[in-house]
């Protein structure tokens, strides 16, 4: 049995039926040409049929060439029918895909239940279908939903129905966990059994309800499983579906399977971050592997250690994956935590530099204030330079004004006004927003983007509040977080005060005072290193 595992990728199908995700065409799109670039085999694109945002898809990713077989999804024909004339297998083969994917059910309790059919029916339908597809030349996959369950209550009819699969010409009979429950150990007792069963190779597809959906697909593999099934960041259903982005890199970093090639690992983390945000929902951040907090350090013990050699606390290189070590620097952290920091942005530093013990001290003071900076590099960043001399006032603040208005039958407008001083020149702007940090938001940057123009390339993707201490009730300290991409990078800053617009504005200057630090560097360089905010040395 060889070591290449075969990638079927079901974000756009089963990881869109997650809570709270919906993708446009042209997100599937998106997101289709991402995964091709990563390497898996398989793109399940939903059901060409069953709705007009698939329909859509499908014709227009007809015409793109991918080294991905696009797959289209749909269930065997319906009880007491003929295949030919099942309106949703026509649909797959008139779609113009070269696989298909047909779920099938393989738990007679769901026969019965489910189908209200009888077993034998159930069996020719799995027949027919799977003999139709193959008659017209698609590669077929059968997904036999329920297999745990069923092979656990009734193991000789659930055979039986992988046997009827393989008996049609099914390419591929993928074993599934549909409701999550069952356990590593019996994954890969019932998959040794039925790889010892069938001459058509065997996949297997895992849901997440037990927590189990990565360690069970890797059991799969180890009992004989050549094929798997998961999501992106494991969207799906309920609690998810396997989460590729933990099973590719364990697969062939740690159990010497071949999943893609090595370039395309490293672009895992980049592939899990771009389908978050077209999906619009936020990454866990200790999400192994791809999280932001994957290879994150926060201990002074541990800082010391990894600064001698990585290895003493990550279990693999992050550039494998395509993700980074983080040195976190708060109250807790020690001197090795600043200069590791400090070493990573090029400023001379080491432990007997009496800078050193001045920062930790400044950096303990603002976190006793209610700062984090573990969640806001950008901001830490500026810190320091700050610290060191390596920044300038970009701008000066004269005044800010903030108007909220709300009339009777209509919602509520914000407007801010600010005056900033920028090289020695006074503006004056007013903005409107649908509150008043948009509205801040808006009025700075129609302030300055006269002076930096690409400060219209990159905007906040995500504003959050806390209270810091509750007691206080309304007059409590609230600490903002922003965080700003520019569609290739993010970056987080944070502000406190007992005024939440005052928090906000702290925030969002050091969110533009960063972006024009590192991030928006012009090639040509027709904006100069003053303007960029940075002194020459």
């Amino acid at each position: 049995m060889g070591n290449t595992i075969s990638i079927f990728d079901t974000t756009l199908r089963d990881g869109t039926q997650g809570e709270g995700i919906s993708l446009s065409a042209e997100d599937k799109v998106k997101i289709a040409q991402k995964l091709d670039l990563l390497g898996v085999h398989y793109i399940e694109g939903g059901n060409p049929g069953s709705n007009s945002k698939d329909i859509e898809f499908f014709q227009r990713v007809k015409g793109m060439k991918l080294n991905a077989k696009l797959t289209a999804f749909g269930s065997t024909r319906r009880k007491n029918s003929i295949a030919d004339q099942d309106s949703s297998l026509l649909r797959i083969v008139e779609s113009g895909v070269p696989a298909a994917t047909l779920v099938g059910k393989s738990w007679d309790f769901h026969v019965h239940t489910a189908l209200q059919t009888t077993l034998e029916e159930n069996l020719s339908m799995i027949y027919d279908s799977f003999a139709f597809l193959r008659r017209k030349g698609v590669e077929a996959i059968f997904d036999a939903e329920h297999f745990f369950d069923g092979y656990k209550h009734n193991p000789e009819y659930a055979l039986a129905v992988l046997r009827k699969a393989q008996d049609a010409g099914a390419d591929w009979i993928v074993l599934c966990d549909t409701n999550g429950g069952t356990l590593p150990t019996e994954i890969h007792s019932i998959v040794s059994r039925i790889s010892n069963e069938l001459s058509t190779p065997i996949g297997i597809h895992t849901h997440n309800d037990c927590e189990l959906a990565v360690a069970n697909t890797l059991a799969a593999v180890e009992a004989g499983a050549r094929q798997i099934q998961g999501t992106i960041n494991g969207y799906g259903e309920r609690c998810g579906n396997a989460n590729l982005c933990s099973i590719l890199p364990t697969l062939q970093l740690k159990m010497n399977y071949r999943c893609i090639s090595d370039d395309q690992m490293q672009s895992l983390t980049k592939t899990a971050r771009y389908v978050s945000e077209i999906a619009n929902v936020h990454m866990p951040v200790a999400q192994p592997y791809v999280g932001n907090a994957a290879f994150a350090h926060k201990g002074g013990i541990h800082v010391s250690a990894i600064m001698k050699d990585s290895k003493t606390y990550e279990h693999i290189q992050p550039e494998l994956v395509g993700n980074k070590q983080r040195v976190l620097v708060s109250e807790l952290a020690g001197q090795s935590n600043i200069i590791s920091k400090a070493q990573e942005l090029g400023l001379d530093i080491n432990a007997n530099n009496e800078k050193t013990k001045q920062i930790m001290e400044r950096i303990k003071d603002l976190e006793h204030q209610g700062y984090q900076f573990e969640g806001a590099d950008a901001s830490l960043e500026l810190l320091l330079r700050d610290a060191f001399g390596e920044m300038k006032e970009i701008f000066k603040l004269e005044s800010l004004k903030m108007l909220v208005e709300k009339t009777n039958g209509h919602g509520m407008n914000a407007e801010a006004i600010v005056k900033v001083n920028v090289d020695g020149q006074t503006v004056y702007m007013a903005a409107e927003g649908n509150g008043p940090v948009n509205a801040l938001n808006n009025a700075l940057r129609k302030a300055l983007e006269q002076y930096y123009p690409s400060i219209n390339d990159f905007h906040l993707s995500d504003y959050k509040v806390r209270v810091i201490d509750e007691k206080d009730a309304t007059a409590a300290k609230v600490r903002v977080l922003m965080e700003s991409t520019d569609f290739k990078n993010t970056w987080n800053t944070v502000g406190v005060s007992n005024n939440v617009i005052e928090a906000s504005w702290e925030a969002l200057v050091d969110s533009i005072r960063y972006a024009l630090l590192t991030k928006l560097k012009v090639d040509n360089h027709d904006e100069p290193r003053e303007q960029l905010g940075l002194v020459n040395h």
